[in-house]
């Protein structure tokens, strides 16, 4: 498994984005990352890493069994480390194991959008990546029902939640660090601004 270059010794708690595909978790960690220098790490990339193939290529080969079970591991190795910007699968929060690894060493944000946003973004970046989305006719639709099935897992998870619909991701991030300074331990003491 693919870990993390980072000591389990940084000071700080993860920050971790949850959140519907589309909704911004990829651009907002890595900015947010960028702005605490810190790094950010993908659980979607550490399973491609791992497994030597997308995360397509796992659902269309292995199915999504196949798929969770690596996340899952992906999951337990990211959140055994502190000091990290953590995005997770769309789906990561539905199993309880993982949250409860997220949130061991984590503060949990949920980035949320519209099912019409969300479809005009992942239309923008390629449905084709997406196999939840990739035999569905009415995408929009798709991301409703995703979206209002995964609705109590992702409210349960979160510790804030920051709606990215009709913002930018430079608003987003600077209302996330704004909360962030507020969260005892999950900043260090060199990333609070004076």
């Amino acid at each position: 498994m693919a870990r993390p270059l980072v000591s389990p010794l940084v000071p700080g708690r993860n920050l971790v984005l949850i959140g519907l595909m589309g909704s911004g978790k990829s651009t907002v960690g890595r900015m947010v990352a960028a702005r605490l220098d810190r790094p950010f790490v993908d659980t979607d990339a550490v399973v491609e890493a791992e497994l030597g193939m997308s995360v397509a290529e796992v659902f269309a080969s292995q199915g999504e069994r196949a798929f969770r079970a690596a996340e899952a591991q992906a999951i337990r190795h990211v959140s055994a480390l502190r000091g990290q910007v953590v995005a997770v699968g769309g789906g990561a929060v539905v199993a309880q194991d993982n949250v409860r690894h997220l949130k061991a060493t984590g503060d949990v944000v949920l980035l949320q959008a519209e099912p019409a946003e969300l479809a005009a973004r992942v239309a923008a970046a390629g449905v084709e990546t997406r196999p939840l989305l990739a035999d569905s006719g009415d995408v929009e639709a798709r991301l409703g029902a995703l979206l209002a099935a995964r609705a109590d897992a992702y409210r349960d998870a979160a510790d804030v939640t920051l709606e990215t619909g009709g913002r930018t991701a430079t608003e987003v991030v600077d209302d996330l660090l704004a909360w962030a300074v507020r969260q005892p331990g999950l900043l260090a003491r060199e990333e609070i601004p004076a």
